[in-house]
């Protein structure tokens, strides 16, 4: 695939493929490639496979190119395909290459988890994994402050394509648009409450965190803001809000925000007819009580797009 191509596939709204894991934390992959299916057939043009969402780090080399060619294979060739690599320079080529082997259209390059990083050598890492991978970059901006001038010099590489955008700073996100390659494609990463302002600076992409198990939501905001109406847009991100909160919470016995994001999404996807399953470690099973709280704002978002969309 082209860069053009690909660059045209960053264009739609993309949403990542969680992993289902069986009651023996093994990956389903039957029920993987089903609910693939499923959010391609509701319209969703672009999937990360291999994402956070999925699971990333909680698993192994080998079940990250399985996962993501069980994905490959279950999807329309017209889908476009982003794969999370990330680690060591090796490491990330190593698996890109593989990726790559597999027919995906991008490598999301997941964001650099290293305790201690330099921009210059930031620079240099993207570099060489572009160098020894065929198919562009999406580099994944999360966790950490990159200054203006980086993201520009990012954007420069000529292996990138597009670049992900999960840095809840408005602002810098404008900054940086201003000040990149006029060729590469920018995707808000930070789905749904982002939307609107991101929109608004330059992202062409939406990743839809709802797309996950109603991918109507983020089809119907994307085609809100495209079409300028912004009153119908903060309709449906305000609907999308209750949910995409829940996520963010740290869940029960626990300080760290963000631990329901994956397990919340699980149960989106039980509560849509799909297959969620467990979560491994680090991260924990919703509790009783906070699986029924998804269920009620399931059900309301569930009657938002009955009586809405």
């Amino acid at each position: 695939m082209t860069h053009e191509t690909t660059k045209a596939g960053l264009r739609a709204v993309a949403t990542g493929i969680l992993t289902p894991f069986d009651d023996d934390l093994a990956v389903d992959h039957a029920a993987l490639a089903a609910n693939a299916r499923a959010i391609a057939d509701a319209g969703i043009g672009t999937v990360l496979a291999c994402a956070n969402v999925s699971e990333y780090h909680s698993l192994s080399h080998e079940e990250r190119v399985a996962v993501t060619e069980t994905s490959v294979e279950a999807l329309p060739t017209d889908v476009t395909v982003l794969a999370g690599a990330g680690g060591s320079t090796k490491t990330t080529i190593d698996l890109a290459s593989a990726y790559a082997a597999l027919g995906v259209d991008a490598i999301m390059v997941m964001p650099p988890m290293h305790t201690y990083k330099h921009e210059r050598g930031l620079l240099s890492y993207y570099r060489q994994i572009g160098d020894a991978v065929e198919v562009p970059l999406v580099p994944y901006l999360r966790g950490f402050d990159p200054s203006v001038e980086f993201v520009a010099d990012l954007t420069r590489l000529e292996s990138v394509s597009g670049v992900k955008w999960t840095i809840p700073d408005v602002p810098k996100f404008a900054r940086s648009v201003r000040a990149g390659a006029d060729d590469v494609v920018w995707m808000n990463g930070l789905g749904e409450p982002y939307a609107i302002p991101l929109h608004m600076e330059g992202a062409e992409g939406q990743s839809s965190g709802i797309g996950n198990f109603e991918p109507v939501v983020g089809l119907a905001l994307d085609e809100a803001l495209d079409a300028g109406d912004l009153e119908r847009a903060r309709e449906i991100r305000d609907a999308a809000l209750p949910f995409m909160a829940f996520r963010e919470e740290a869940g029960e016995d626990n300080a760290i925000p963000n631990a329901n994001s994956v397990p919340a999404l699980k149960a989106g996807l039980e509560f849509a007819g799909l297959t969620g399953g467990p979560v491994r470690e680090p991260l924990v099973d919703l509790s009783d009580a906070e699986y029924e709280r998804a269920r009620t704002l399931y059900d309301d978002l569930a009657a938002f797009i009955d009586a809405e969309l």
